[in-house]
C-alpha cells in the first residue's frame, strides 16, 4: 500500500513536471515566434525563388537574416499548415518582423510589384522594346516573330499593330512577358467588346477591328482632348461619303523606319497600303495603340457636318464643312 502511495507521487510529481515543462516550453515558442527580428537595414529586399521547398525557404530566410533559426519556422508553419503556402517574388520589409508576422506575410503574397507602362500611340515596335529593356521580365518573345508572339497569347488577328491597351501593368519580379502582353490583349478586347456594344448607330465600321484601326488614327491625329470626338466625326463622315481619309499618320506609318521627320509632297502621291491620300477607306490595320478615349471617340462620334480638319499649331484643330473654308484655315494656321 506504501509502495502504491510512493509511486501514485511520483507520477503525479512526473505529469505535473511535464506539465510544467509544457506550459514554460508553449511559452517559449510563443515568445520565440513573436518576437521581432532587427533587420540589417531598411527597406530590407529579399527574394523567395520558385520551386523552393520549406527547409530551403526557411535556411534562405535564416541567411538573409530574417530568422533565429530554421527549426522555429518549419515547425510555425506546419502547426499552422503553411508549409506549402509561401508565394515565391520580390519582397520588401520596413520594419523589424517576427517570424509569425513574416510567415503571414510571406502566405498572404505582399510581393513587391514591378511596373511597365505602354503609352497611347505607341507603336508595337515601341511596346516591344520597353518589354525587352525591363530588367524585371523574363523575356520569352525576344527572338520570336510578330506571328509567333500572336500565337502564343491566342491572338486571331494578324498584325500585332494596336492589339494592346496602353495602360499600367504591375506584375512581380521574373514575370514572363508573354503573361504582360495577354493581360494587356485581353484588356483591349474587353474594352473594344463594350465599346461595339454601344457604338452609335448606322456607323460605317464592320467590325470592333476597324473600330479599333479608327481609333488609331484618332489617338495619333488628336492634339487636345476635346477635340477627339470632333476628329472622329470629320472621319466618319468621309468614310460615309467614299472620301478618303487624307491623313498623314497613315502614310508616316506606311514608310515605316525610312521616315525622317519631314512628310513630303511626293510621300503623300507614292502608293502604299497606309497612304489614304491615294487608297480609299480604313488602312489595313491600327498603326499605334489608342486610349480608351480614342476608342469611345470611334464608336460614338460627334454628329457634326464638318469634313476637314486641319490643326492650329497649339494642339487644338479647326473644323470646315467644305473646301473653301478649309483651304482657308490651312493658309491661316499652317501657310503662316
Amino acid at each position: 500500500m506504501w509502495v502504491l502511495k510512493r509511486l501514485s507521487r511520483k507520477l503525479k510529481l512526473l505529469f505535473l513536471s511535464i506539465f510544467i515543462g509544457i506550459i514554460f516550453f508553449i511559452g517559449w515558442i510563443y515568445h520565440l515566434v513573436n518576437t521581432a527580428t532587427k533587420l540589417p537595414f531598411t527597406p530590407y529586399e529579399f527574394t523567395i525563388e520558385s520551386g523552393g521547398n520549406l527547409k530551403s525557404i526557411s535556411d534562405q530566410l535564416v541567411a538573409d537574416h530574417l530568422l533565429p533559426n530554421t527549426w522555429s519556422f518549419i515547425l510555425l508553419s506546419k502547426m499552422l499548415g503553411y508549409e506549402s503556402s509561401i508565394k515565391a517574388g520580390e519582397y520588401v520589409l520596413i520594419e523589424d518582423v517576427s517570424p509569425l508576422q513574416l510567415l503571414e506575410y510571406l502566405v498572404k503574397g505582399d510581393i513587391r510589384q514591378n511596373e511597365i507602362r505602354f503609352i497611347e500611340g505607341w507603336t508595337f515596335s515601341e511596346l516591344r522594346k520597353a518589354l525587352d529593356e525591363h530588367p524585371a521580365i523574363r523575356h520569352h518573345t525576344l527572338n520570336l516573330s510578330e506571328q509567333e508572339i500572336l500565337q502564343l497569347i491566342g491572338a486571331s488577328e494578324l498584325k500585332a499593330e494596336g492589339l494592346f491597351f496602353p495602360d499600367t501593368y504591375f506584375f512581380p519580379k521574373n514575370s514572363s512577358d508573354v503573361s504582360i502582353l495577354k493581360r494587356a490583349y485581353h484588356t483591349m478586347q474587353n474594352y473594344l467588346k463594350i465599346a461595339w456594344s454601344s457604338r452609335k448607330e448606322s456607323l460605317p465600321l464592320k467590325s470592333e477591328y476597324e473600330g479599333l484601326i479608327l481609333a488609331s488614327i484618332i489617338e495619333k491625329e488628336t492634339g487636345k482632348k476635346s477635340d477627339r470626338s470632333m476628329i472622329a466625326g470629320v472621319l466618319i463622315n468621309r468614310l460615309r461619303l467614299g472620301m478618303k481619309l487624307q491623313v498623314d499618320p497613315t502614310v508616316i506609318y506606311g514608310i515605316g523606319q525610312d521616315f525622317d521627320g519631314n512628310l513630303r509632297k511626293q510621300d503623300l502621291l507614292t502608293d502604299q497600303e497606309y497612304n489614304t491620300y491615294i487608297r480609299s477607306g480604313l488602312p489595313p490595320s491600327p498603326i499605334a495603340m489608342p486610349g480608351l478615349a480614342s476608342i469611345q471617340a470611334a464608336f460614338n462620334p460627334a454628329e457634326t457636318d464638318a469634313l476637314y480638319f486641319v490643326a492650329k499649331g497649339n494642339g487644338e484643330s479647326h473644323f470646315s464643312t467644305n473646301l473653301k473654308d478649309h483651304n482657308r484655315a490651312v493658309h491661316k494656321y499652317q501657310k503662316q
